[in-house]
C-alpha cells in the first residue's frame, strides 16, 4: 500500500517543557477515502524517530496499519532525531534514565487515544518498538486496549532500571496484570550483551509463570540487529526480514481481525505424534 505522513503536537503533563510530537504514517488505498485500518504505536530508540525507525513504521504501514511514533524525549528535546554518536548515545541514555516511568506511561496513552480518535482507525491497537522502544512498547502492553505487543531486544526490563525511580513491569506481570489481555512477542539477540542470558531467563520466566499469552525468540544476533544505519556492524538484513513477517503475523491476526468475544474454555493441546 502507499502511505502518508503527517504529525500531531501532543499536550502532555509535562508540556511546560514542550509538547510531544507523534508522526503519524497511514495506509492510502486510491478511491477509498473511508478506509479504517488497525493501529501500531511504534516506539523508538534513545535517538527518537530516527531514519531507521521511520522506515521500519513505515512498512509496517504499508502493510495496511496506522502507525503512530512519539518522540520520546520531548522534555528536554525538540522531535528531531538525535544522532547516532558519542554525545547523541550519551545524552539519550542520560534522558532514558531522567524520565519518569509515569511519564513514559503517559505518553503510550496518549499515542494510543490519539490512534483511537483518528477517522482512519478501527481502534484496535498492537505496539512494538526496539531498544529502549521494545521496552516501552512491553509496558503499553498493560494497557487494555493493546492486543498485542512484539518487543525487539527490550533493554532494562530484566535490571528495573528504566526512569527514575525504577521500572515495576516484571512486579506488575507477576502480579498478573497482563494476564488475559493481548499476547506479547518478545525477540533478542542470543549475544546482546545489554540483555544477558539471567536478564532473558528472567523475563521469560515472569511471563511464563503469570500464564501470558507469550512468544520468546532468541536469535542468534547482537543487539540493535534491526537497524539499518549506524548499527556498528550488528544490522542482520535477513533476520531483520524474517522477524518482520512474524510480527505482521501477530498484527494480523490480533489487531487486523475482528474475531469477537472469546466464548468458551480452548481444549488443550492432544499429545500425539
Amino acid at each position: 500500500m502507499l502511505i502518508t505522513k503527517t504529525h500531531y503536537d501532543v499536550e502532555t503533563s509535562a508540556s511546560g517543557k514542550g509538547k510531544m510530537r507523534i508522526y503519524v504514517i497511514a495506509p492510502t488505498v486510491p478511491g477509498y477515502p473511508n478506509a479504517k485500518f488497525p493501529g501500531v504505536v511504534v516506539f523508538s530508540e534513545i535517538y527518537q524517530v530516527t531514519g531507521p525507525v521511520e522506515r521500519f513504521a513505515g512498512q509496517i504501514a504499508s502493510h495496511g496499519y496506522v502507525v503512530a511514533c512519539p518522540s520520546s524525549f520531548h522534555e528536554w528535546e525538540g522531535p528531531e532525531a538525535i544522532p547516532y554518536d558519542v554525545e547523541g548515545t550519551d545524552r539519550g541514555n542520560k534522558y532514558k534514565i531522567e524520565k519518569d516511568v509515569a511519564a513514559y506511561d503517559e505518553d503510550a496513552k496518549l499515542c494510543v487515544d490519539l490512534l483511537v480518535g483518528l477517522p482512519n482507525c478501527t481502534g484496535r491497537i498492537a505496539s512494538t518498538g526496539m531498544c529502549l522502544g521494545g521496552h516501552l512498547a512491553f509496558r503499553a502492553a498493560f494497557d487494555p486496549r493493546v492486543r498485542a505487543s512484539v518487543c525487539f531486544f527490550a533493554t532494562d526490563i530484566h535490571s528495573a532500571s528504566l526512569g527514575k525511580g525504577g521500572d515495576d513491569s516484571l512486579v506488575r506481570v507477576r502480579n498478573g496484570e497482563l494476564k488475559g489481555k493481548g499476547e506479547v512477542v518478545m525477540i533478542f539477540g542470543k549475544q546482546d550483551t545489554h540483555v544477558p542470558r539471567a536478564g532473558r531467563d528472567a523475563i521469560r520466566a515472569a511471563l511464563e509463570d503469570a500464564d501470558v499469552i507469550t512468544s520468546f525468540i532468541e536469535v542468534q544476533a547482537q543487539h540493535a540487529f534491526i537497524r539499518d544505519e549506524s548499527s556498528k556492524g550488528r544490522w542482520d538484513a535477513a533476520l531483520t526480514r524474517a522477524l518482520f513477517g512474524l510480527m505482521i503475523e501477530v498484527f494480523d491476526r490480533t489487531v487486523a481481525r475482528d474475531l469477537g468475544a472469546p466464548a468458551g474454555q480452548v481444549a488443550a493441546p492432544e499429545h500425539v505424534c
